[in-house]
């Protein structure tokens, strides 16, 4: 039987191993296809494939377990659980696979895209450039259909220029930026506020107008220190919430 076929992934040495593994293999399963399979490779298979432990690759799969997506059965195997929610909370612990998975496993449409002047408030981003380019997407639950978030992202012209458009319906912008373009991505930088829904955002994710929403801003940098994108994503308040762990 054909098993699914995980991306790869760089560790990094600061951070729990455990959490990062499983981190990029619930991007990867998010952001299968529907005609991917659903088993996944064994134990020991996974652990070579992402250069860990055997143990450390179990306790990253009793992480997504836990989470529901997938399902463990002995003598069977491990298999992914297609009706798995997609709307659980994410821990971050400053990787970004934790971002590209909390962008991952929903349906994405791609409203607009195009060229604009740097916004003032993103002026200070971008001091090199007069113009950036812009991605316009809607999210929404893959199973009932309802709008979750709506994200804009502002990406420097040198890198929009490699971008297919396709890629951006099936993942997230993250994940293009790094593994497609092959951006030098170093760190991302997240600010989480509440604010009320103003007339476009409540149309979009079918909200009253001036309800709670979280407005998250993403600022994505490479090892220069410069920035290569810029997300602005509008949640609905009803449907994320954001838990944040530092290690002492």
């Amino acid at each position: 039987m054909t098993s699914f076929a995980p991306d790869s992934i760089v560790l990094n040495r600061k951070l729990p191993l455990w959490y990062q593994v499983s981190q990029s293999l619930r991007a990867s399963i998010l952001g299968r296809s529907p005609q991917d399979p659903l088993r996944l490779p064994t134990e020991e298979q996974l652990a070579g494939h992402y250069g860990v432990s055997v143990l450390t690759m179990r306790q990253a799969l009793k992480e997504l377990e836990d989470e529901g997506l997938i399902s463990r059965h002995r003598r069977r195997g491990t298999f992914i659980e297609p009706d798995a929610r997609r709307g659980s909370p994410v821990r971050l612990l400053g990787s970004v696979d934790a971002i590209v998975a909390q962008q991952s496993g929903m349906t994405t449409e791609l409203l607009d895209h195009g060229t604009t002047p740097v916004p003032g408030e993103l002026a200070e981003f971008f001091p090199d450039l007069r113009e950036v380019s812009t991605y316009h997407r809607l999210r929404s639950d893959e199973k009932t259909g309802e709008p979750t978030n709506h994200a804009r992202n502002y990406v420097r012209p040198e890198l929009a220029a490699r971008i297919d458009l396709d890629d951006l319906v099936r993942w997230p912008m993250t994940k293009v930026l790094r593994d497609v373009v092959g951006a030098d991505i170093s760190r991302i930088t997240d600010t989480v506020e509440a604010r009320l829904a103003d007339p476009e955002t409540a149309k979009l994710l079918q909200v009253p107008l001036l309800s709670p929403i979280l407005h998250y801003t993403g600022v994505t940098y490479d090892s220069e220190g410069r920035p290569l994108d810029v997300a602005v994503i509008q949640y609905r308040g009803d449907r994320f919430s954001f838990s944040v762990t530092l290690d002492a």
